[in-house]
């Protein structure tokens, strides 16, 4: 189980944005070959003893940063030998980055047909798909929510409201999962709202709420749940026809698929709790 641990915090490198492809190469010609040991109960390594060894490169949706980030905290703790290397960024941006190369070991994306894309470009680990799934492994569901700044000052109570001329309105690009959703939910509310400014990620569309730079937002509930009183999060029924499910799998490129492996079981078994109390439903 996950619990919080009184050691040193270690600082974990994240890479992000376009430099991921530059910093994931260097990765790969010194990290990513660390120990190829598996384990007979769970992450904590081999049944002769030997531990897993080596950095784990992460490439995973901006959404899990809180989650992931506590998670590997744990998995750290267990295989003290091996560190955890995340780059948070929307899942397209992160998809197109492993299509053209960039070494990884494991992909988590915010929807399926981004890791459809992963697919596709032969991304997936052959044995791993083969025993868990062709398109990855679905272990999370999200769904959106109104993101407001505190105390509401627009007045916004529903998703007409955004569609307001003096409201301004922060959206995802349409490309990553978090804007397809939107584009869902807008659909199927019969709503064309056009905002001020579109994101890369989620996380970009909820700073900007945070900042008060914007009126409202479209994040993912637990978005809202991450940002504590710093944003209020607003239901709305069309919300559930938008609702994403969050794969993950190992990568092809992965120079250690047994600790990949071991990373994405240690997520979507002794990281449950953490996810379900950030918010994230049960697929």
């Amino acid at each position: 189980m996950l619990e919080s641990t009184t050691r040193a915090p270690r600082t974990r490198r994240n890479v992000h944005g376009l430099t991921a492809v530059t910093a994931a190469l260097a990765l790969a010609l010194t990290a990513c070959s660390g120990g190829d040991a598996d384990t007979d109960e769970g992450a904590g390594g081999e049944a002769d003893g030997t531990a897993f060894s080596g950095e784990l490169t992460v490439f995973a949706a901006a959404s899990l940063t809180d989650v992931f980030e506590e998670i590997a905290t744990s998995f750290e703790e267990e295989n003290p030998e091996v560190e955890v290397t995340f780059n948070f960024a929307g899942s397209s941006e992160l998809a197109q980055q492993i299509n053209s190369g960039a070494p990884a070991d494991v992909f988590a994306a915010a929807n399926t047909e981004t890791m459809d894309q992963v697919v596709e470009g032969e991304g997936l680990d052959s044995d791993w798909a083969a025993e868990n799934g062709e398109d990855g492994r679905v272990f999370v569901t999200n769904n959106l929510q109104i993101a407001v700044p505190p105390d509401n000052p627009a007045g916004i109570e529903d998703l007409d409201d955004l569609a307001e001329d003096d409201v301004d309105v922060a959206f995802c690009a349409e490309e990553v999962p978090c804007g397809s959703a939107t584009v869902t939910a807008l659909e199927a509310a019969d709503l064309d709202i056009t905002p001020v400014t579109l994101e890369e990620d989620v996380r970009a569309v909820l700073t900007k709420v945070e900042l008060g730079e914007v009126d409202a937002g479209l994040v993912y509930a637990t978005d809202v749940i991450s940002a504590g009183d710093r944003v209020e999060g607003l239901d709305f029924p069309e919300s559930e026809e938008a609702i994403n499910d969050y794969p993950i799998g190992v990568l092809s490129a992965s120079g250690d698929p047994d600790l990949a492996a071991a990373w994405v079981e240690f997520v979507t078994t002794e990281g449950a709790p953490v996810l379900q109390d950030a918010g994230f439903g049960t697929p």
